[in-house]
């Protein structure tokens, strides 16, 4: 679809040579790469030309970190990309239609979001990997401040979909639940490129320099 864009976490890159893999490797990541299946842009520091990804095997525990040269990138899709592709879907799993129950509750947020996760994946590829009890993985940019009120209210609005909903607030930072920034504790956790830690606010920069 896209490439030339800032690579982000989530997205879906195509062109990692086999080559390049370790040869300690697995064997299903060989299989995997051979076969021309995107890898994932996962979350770590890496050297400058470099990006981190995650190779995603066909069952749960199949899943592999390593990095990849950004000249060898040759297709980019982000989440966001892959909203309209729902429309092509042909089968009938909860998932899709938990995405569709919601989908009208995070337009109207009138946020960046997108698809993740197996269904990202599965969108992306045409290649199937969900299953009836799959939950679904979503992303919402959020580059400014969000209530925690107001993320308690969207997951309410949230909840009650065909199938678990799995939701990642994007901050400048990195990645935290909306389920934990919607609950009680004082504290959440932050996914960031130089690792998850405890923080009282994940748009504080300051919190995790």
């Amino acid at each position: 679809m896209t490439f030339g864009l800032p690579v982000q976490p989530h997205d879906l890159l195509w062109g990692l040579p086999v080559a390049t893999l370790p040869a300690d490797a697995p064997g299903w990541v060989f299989e995997s790469v051979a076969l021309g299946h995107p890898v994932v842009v996962r979350r770590a520091r890496v050297d400058r030309g470099s990006v981190a990804v995650g190779v995603r095997g066909q069952s749960r525990d199949q899943r592999y970190a390593t990095v990849m040269n950004r000249d060898h990138v040759t297709r980019q899709v982000r989440p966001e990309q892959l909203v309209e592709a729902v429309e092509e879907v042909r089968t009938d799993w909860p998932v899709w239609r938990a995405l569709n129950q919601v989908r009208p509750v995070l337009d109207a947020i009138g946020l960046p979001w997108g698809i993740t996760g197996g269904a990202g994946f599965e969108l992306a590829t045409g290649i199937q990997v969900l299953h009836r009890d799959s939950d679904l993985d979503l992303i919402l940019r959020t580059e400014s401040f969000l209530s925690r009120p107001q993320a308690a209210q969207w997951l309410e609005a949230l909840n009650g979909a065909a199938c678990r909903i799995d939701l990642q607030l994007q901050t400048p930072a990195g990645a935290v639940a909306l389920r934990e920034w919607a609950g009680s504790g004082r504290q959440v956790l932050l996914k960031a490129d130089n690792g998850a830690r405890l923080v009282s606010d994940p748009w504080l920069c300051e919190e995790y320099a």
